[in-house]
Parts: structure tokens; sequence; C-alpha cells
């Protein structure tokens, strides 16, 4: 199979590119580096030429949900319309488990990124994820304030970013199915515990205090409306055990 990786240089995105070769398939990253530039399409209908699938895992940093939105719509809608040009057979796509369910900040963009895609003119699969093991680094990285860390209290389920890739991976190989069973790690946690452990494993001298974010998409997180639901697949590495391998 010939696979693109929409943000192939991302977190989750080396991962996919690095499996799919190991399973033997020709795969491409479509990055600003290779010439490709997702918002503007830029590069795109010479990218895909001879692609038979795409894996979008393009990401962006924000908490706004106009500059989440006008990414996604912008760079899904690009890989779209390249994609129908190219007679791309199959679209895959990360999401956000949760959605549906509080799509404000960043969830509105991955909200109107699915819509796109289902209504759009290819066979398409989106695999919802929770957060990433990883939330935690990013999470104390961010909170920082010299020797405190501002941590927002929010119950979640954390998966491994490479148990994801091998997810979406899978979910090329299989071929078109909409929307597939969500996926979360093997654990509900406490974010502030996360990160806390994070800090005491890494020698980081830091209070990491938690505090109650305002807003609907924080209160979800907090009262665990963004956990999976019972039948959701389910990750096998634990944040213990993520953490021993970093740290």
């Amino acid at each position: 199979m010939n696979i693109a990786v929409a943000g192939g240089t991302g977190k989750v995105g080396q991962h996919v590119v690095g499996i799919a070769r190991e399973r033997g398939h020709t795969v491409t990253s479509l990055s600003r580096g290779e010439g490709v530039d997702l918002m503007t399409g830029g590069g795109l209908d010479s990218a895909l030429q001879g692609v038979d699938t795409v894996i979008d895992v393009a990401s962006i940093q924000t908490l706004s949900a106009k500059a989440s939105v006008d990414f996604f719509i912008a760079t899904t809608g690009n890989l779209l319309k390249a994609g129908k040009a190219a007679g791309i057979r199959h679209y895959v796509a990360l999401s956000i488990v949760g959605a549906d369910k509080a799509a404000v900040g960043y969830y509105a963009g991955k909200l109107a990124q699915e819509e796109l895609i289902s209504h759009g003119d290819l066979p398409w699969t989106i695999l919802r994820a929770t957060q990433f093991l990883e939330f935690a680094t990013q999470m104390l990285e961010r909170g920082s304030v010299g020797p405190l860390a501002l941590v927002p209290r929010m119950t979640t389920q954390p998966v491994s970013a490479r148990e994801v890739a091998v997810a979406l991976v899978d979910a090329a190989e299989a071929g078109s199915r909409g929307r597939v069973a969500d996926l979360g790690g093997p654990r509900v946690e406490q974010l502030v515990d996360m990160v806390r452990a994070y800090a005491r494993k890494t020698g980081q001298r830091k209070l990491v205090l938690g505090f109650t974010a305002l807003g609907p998409l924080w209160k979800a997180m907090r009262n665990g409306a963004l956990i999976p639901a019972a039948d959701a697949a389910v990750g096998h590495q634990t944040f213990a055990e993520w953490l021993e391998e970093v740290a």
C-alpha cells in the first residue's frame, strides 16, 4: 500500500510512518520540509500521485475554537480535494474522544474535521483517541512559572501515542469502516497526579498545584464526561510503565 501521512513529523505521525514502513508499505510524510503546505494545499497534488491511503494526524496546539476550526477546515479540506483528484481510496483520520460532547476550543476543530470527512467524497475511517501519556510532559511545560506548576484538574484515561499509531495503520489496512471504536488507555488517571509523578521522576523540583479551570471544556474534563465508553478499545501501556521508560 502507498500511504501518505499528514502530520508525519509529529508525535503520533512519526510512529505512523515508522510502523507503516516496518509493515512494508511505501510511505510519504506530508510536511513543509518536503514541499507540502497543508494550510494552502501547495504541493499536495503532486505529493498524492500514486497514493492509495491518507492517514491524517495533522494537528495544532491551541485552546482557541476559531484557530482550531480554521486549521482543520483548511488542512482537511485541502487533503480531501487533492485526494479526490488523485484517486485516494481511503482517508483515515485521528480525532479525539468527546469531540461531540464538548465542541469548544480545540475540540471544536476536531468536530468540524469529522463532519468534513464524513460528508466528503472519499471512503473514510475515523478513530477517536484520548490524550496521550505524554500529556503530562506538555502540561508541566505549559504550566510552569518558576518553581510552581499550575495544572488544571482533569480526569483522563491516557493512551500510548505508539498504540494509537498502530491502531491507525491497522485501520488503513482494514479499509473504510466509518467511525471505529474509541481508543483509550488502560487506567483512569488524574492529570495533577500524572504531572507530579513526572516532575518527581525527572528530578524537577516543582510545586505542582491543581486548579479548577473555567469553561465547559474543562468542566467536561473534570467530571469524566470525556472518558471513553465501556465498549471502547483499550491500550496496554500504563502511565507508570511509560514513566519508567522515559525518565
